[in-house]
């Protein structure tokens, strides 16, 4: 189910990926790309500042469309701790038993795990429960308590009549307290799918739904592993009790969209308001969360975060939908002093729907700590780094990067006008990092850890009447991403 309060957000960055997948113009300053160009690297000497002569900030304004787009620059010029830059060869760590208990021991020391399938049956009790609530709500008049909507014929999706009959037939049948199935998390675990004689033995043979009961309380453990792609994605989540209705949405948000973020007259969460939220210090939830992604041994630190706000219910975050809060951490790899970029982007995507190239994700790390401990963990992709490509990387100065990046923001935005009344960007922060790049064509296993420098930022726009707004200041959406050693540009999600 998408979130209401993010439709505008969404809809006017399906714009900005459509319009940045453009090939580079013939005219362009910039290189072509190509797997060539992955290999041969010059060396060069020299701190990394001097090689390129990067200001601490940089500020420019330009208006192109007959003023319906505009790039507006104020940007803090971020480098890396490191005299110089090398390129990494990496390839996708294999999936193995080893991995998953790694993994596994780094978040639940001492815990026991449970069969997913069994753990969430639903006993009389909480059936009888769901039926009473739904009752109440249809005595109420509130017939469509989870906001779902209507059709296209005016009728509800949310038929609230099937719902609770459909519960007082499984309530007959259902237990009065879950039988709990003791396992081990790995793939190919069996599980039963139907009920009675149509009932059919299944086995996830490359998948892992389980629950883990720990000491400080418990949690959704799921491990999506790799079948045709090299993608793995370990998940983790605190199942929570204070949620008044358990069938309501209900998910963990990013602060940064409402504190920066305005639109349809919302106008987002104050910052002081969501410090309230958050009962442990910065610094002790930063010490929580490095402990836990120590043990995994992967040389991730930490290299940005936000706020994270648990919130339940349909429509716009608020005060009163607003039930607990976090800080969430973002962990890259390092490596010579110098770390992946983290941007939102998760890389994997296909130029089109009919690719049939099999694309391969970033890796990435984010943890939620509250002041109960660990809320929420993403893993994906641990790579595994197989050796220096090139030492000392020979790096374009600042001032060619720039007329690139002008370049291409103008280029790949010029049909804005066709979608919105205008569109203004504002570019908050320049980044020197790493980012992983590959040729899908060639091998999709295998990728080069290569400089990049990456812009961030928001952008206010209106579209069909309708205007959103957002300052960019705590943006982790980069609008270009261009190769520091060649100037190419790289789409961020395609991952090349």
């Amino acid at each position: 189910m998408k979130k209401k309060y993010l439709t505008a957000i969404a809809a006017a960055l399906t714009v900005t990926l459509l319009t940045g997948c453009q090939e580079t113009p013939k005219d362009s300053i910039v290189k072509q790309k190509g797997v060539d160009n992955m290999q041969g690297y010059e060396s060069a000497s020299g701190t990394l500042r001097e090689m390129i002569n990067a200001p601490e900030r940089y500020k420019n304004q330009a208006t192109y469309e007959n003023g319906a787009l505009v790039i507006d620059t104020d940007a803090e010029v971020i480098l890396p701790d490191a005299e110089s830059i090398n390129t990494y060869k990496v390839t996708a760590e294999e999936v193995t038993q080893e991995m998953i208990d790694k993994v596994t021991n780094a978040f639940f020391d001492g815990a026991k795990f449970y069969h997913a399938f069994t753990y969430g049956q639903r006993t009389k009790e909480q059936y009888q429960a769901e039926i009473t609530r739904l009752k109440q709500y249809k005595a109420e008049g509130n017939l469509d308590p989870y906001e779902h909507g209507k059709d296209e014929n005016g009728e509800l999706y949310f038929d609230i009549d099937e719902v609770i009959a459909r519960d007082e037939q499984e309530l007959a049948d259902a237990p009065d307290e879950i039988i709990k199935e003791e396992v081990k998390p790995s793939f190919g675990l069996e599980y039963m799918d139907g009920k009675g004689e149509e009932a059919e033995k299944m086995v996830n043979e490359h998948e892992f739904y389980g629950v883990a009961e720990t000491a400080q309380g418990v949690y959704g453990y799921t491990i999506n592993g790799p079948e045709i792609s090299a993608d793995v994605k370990f998940t983790i989540e605190k199942r929570r009790d204070d949620v008044p209705d358990p069938m309501e949405f209900q998910t963990w948000q990013e602060g940064r969209y409402l504190i920066d973020g305005k639109w349809d007259g919302y106008s987002g969460v104050p910052e002081e308001k969501i410090k309230s939220y958050m009962g442990i210090s910065y610094e002790d939830a930063k010490k929580a969360a490095e402990e836990i992604i120590d043990k995994l041994g992967y040389g991730w630190e930490i290299q940005d975060w936000d706020y994270a706000v648990f919130r339940h219910g349909e429509g716009n975050v608020t005060e009163e939908n607003i039930l607990d809060g976090g800080y969430l951490f973002y962990f890259t790899r390092v490596l010579d002093g110098v770390p992946v970029t983290f941007t939102d982007s998760y890389g994997g995507a296909l130029e089109d729907m009919d690719s049939t190239l099999i694309p391969w994700s970033y890796e990435r790390c984010e943890i939620i700590i509250g002041d109960d401990g660990l809320q929420r963990a993403e893993i994906y992709n641990p790579y595994q780094v197989e050796g220096m490509q090139a030492e000392q990387v020979k790096l374009m100065d600042f001032d060619s990067i720039i007329k690139i990046y002008e370049q291409m923001m103008e280029v790949s935005n010029a049909d804005i006008a066709e979608f919105e009344a205008q569109r203004i960007f504002h570019v908050k922060k320049i980044k020197l990092g790493y980012s992983r790049i590959y040729d899908p064509n060639v091998d999709n296993h295998t990728g080069i850890l290569v400089p990049v420098w990456d812009f961030f930022g928001g952008f206010d726009s209106e579209m069909d009447g309708q205007k959103s707004e957002n300052t960019g200041e705590h943006s982790k959406q980069s609008f270009l991403t261009i190769n520091a050693i060649d100037g190419t540009v790289i789409d961020r999600e395609l991952g090349y």
